[in-house]
């Protein structure tokens, strides 16, 4: 069966339900294929479910609106119940809302691509982001989720666990760019030096031409949010860079401040 995506199952002493399980798994399986519609004998295979079986759930979820179909009942898509869902968990995350400002704040001193995404086992989500002034689109936006081994948001937040509590698959690891670490060793050794500084450095490693300066918000301690600025290698002089990070720093420091602690949020885990 393929990974569902989460990195998580149900806890110790918890026997999963085997129905929700699925629905879950064929649920993230059609997020994760975006503008890739899929056909039942796909989706059946890859989660190791029997067509008929597939079938059945698939009706279900499209009359729930769950899950879309094109005219012809051959083609799956993710339905417009997620996006209402995804709203709300932002809408109703109370350090998202008080974040976005200072992203706004970030974003119009820099120019640049500002984002706060959020650790989900061995992948970032991105939660907010603001676009570059020069309109520069970058493959992160909201709802996003990148391994937590590939660019600035994640190696903040793996810095802040100690190297033996990593959640990494094996070698090698995924690779985005010619830059990606691609394996444990060289990517550990990275951790090393953001621990040293003080924030995560992205060197065109998640995407070409671009790079990104990643720093953990430690209101959770470990953190599992992070902000990070995204900027063009081709404009980011050393002058840039320094007025980035300076920048960015500052930023952290008020949402520190701010959230730590938030009176009467609830301890989500």
């Amino acid at each position: 069966m393929a990974d569902s995506g989460t990195d998580r199952g149900p806890g110790p002493g918890v026997r999963g339900v085997k129905s929700a399980l699925r629905t879950v798994a064929l649920l993230e399986l059609l997020a994760e294929r975006t503008d890739r519609p899929a056909r039942l004998d796909e989706l059946a295979e890859e989660l190791d479910v029997p067509r008929s079986s597939m079938y059945q759930l698939l009706r279900t979820l499209i009359d729930c609106g769950w899950v879309r179909t094109d005219t012809t009942g051959s083609l799956y898509g993710i339905g417009i119940r997620t996006l209402l869902t995804g709203t709300s968990y932002l809408d109703g995350d109370e350090r998202v809302r008080a974040i976005r400002p200072y992203l706004d704040e970030a974003s119009d001193a820099l120019g640049e691509t500002i984002h706060l995404a959020r650790l989900d086992g061995s992948h970032v989500v991105y939660l907010a982001t603001r676009e570059s002034h020069e309109y520069l689109r970058t493959i992160s936006r909201v709802g996003r989720r990148v391994p937590v081994h590939a660019g600035a948001l994640g190696k903040a937040l793996l810095a802040e666990r100690p190297d033996g509590e990593l959640q990494l698959p094996e070698d090698p690891l995924t690779a985005f760019t010619r830059s990606t670490h691609t394996d444990r060793a060289a990517l550990l050794a990275d951790l090393g030096r953001v621990r040293e500084r003080g924030y995560a450095i992205d060197r065109e490693e998640t995407v070409s031409g671009i790079a990104g300066f990643g720093f953990a918000l430690r209101y959770d301690v470990p953190a599992v949010d992070a902000i990070s600025c995204s900027v063009p290698v081709a404009r980011l002089t050393d002058v840039h860079q320094g007025r980035v990070v300076s920048v960015m720093r500052e930023i952290q420091g008020k949402i520190e401040s701010l959230l730590s602690p938030v009176s009467g949020a609830p301890d989500w885990r």
